[in-house]
């Protein structure tokens, strides 16, 4: 059996999460050999930083690929979300037009899933605010004629 400190302690992280969730012989075996690898790998890096220059050098995702149907990922982290805000881009240190200018997206480029931006358009579609717009300001027009 093998003995490595990874392999310790990856057991003892499977032990503790078999016991809050109850799981089957396979997941615990496939979790095992994922955490021993991934904590050896986590020791192979002398330092932090190194390890986080590795990661930050190139975008998690393809910024072509990342908005889809019913998610956006976000190319720095590649966490998926309906709309990529400014308080997610804030964690990365950035604003959403420097996020679209880093990325090659559009300056007018909306940060939603295709579905959500779909939604808004026909929303505003139906609600046909430009004629509201246009009867709203022939009515100021003729209520200042009258009072004239």
């Amino acid at each position: 059996m093998n003995s490595s400190p990874f392999f310790d302690q990856a057991m003892s992280m499977v032990q503790a999460q078999a016991g809050v969730k109850q799981m089957t012989p396979a997941e615990m075996i496939s979790m095992v050999k994922e955490l021993a690898e991934g904590l050896a790998k986590l020791a192979a890096c002398e330092e932090v930083e190194e390890c986080a220059e590795e990661v930050a050098e190139g975008p998690v995702v393809d910024p072509k690929k990342a908005i889809k149907q019913n998610a956006i990922i976000c190319v720095e982290c590649g966490k998926s979300f309906k709309i990529l805000g400014k308080k997610h881009l804030a964690t990365h240190g950035l604003t959403p037009n420097e996020y679209r200018e880093k990325h090659g997206y559009k300056k007018g480029t909306a940060l939603v899933c295709k579905s959500l931006a779909k939604q808004r358009k026909e929303k505003m579609a139906s609600m046909k605010i430009w004629e509201k717009v246009e009867s709203r300001g022939k009515k100021g027009g003729k209520k200042a004629e009258k009072k004239a």
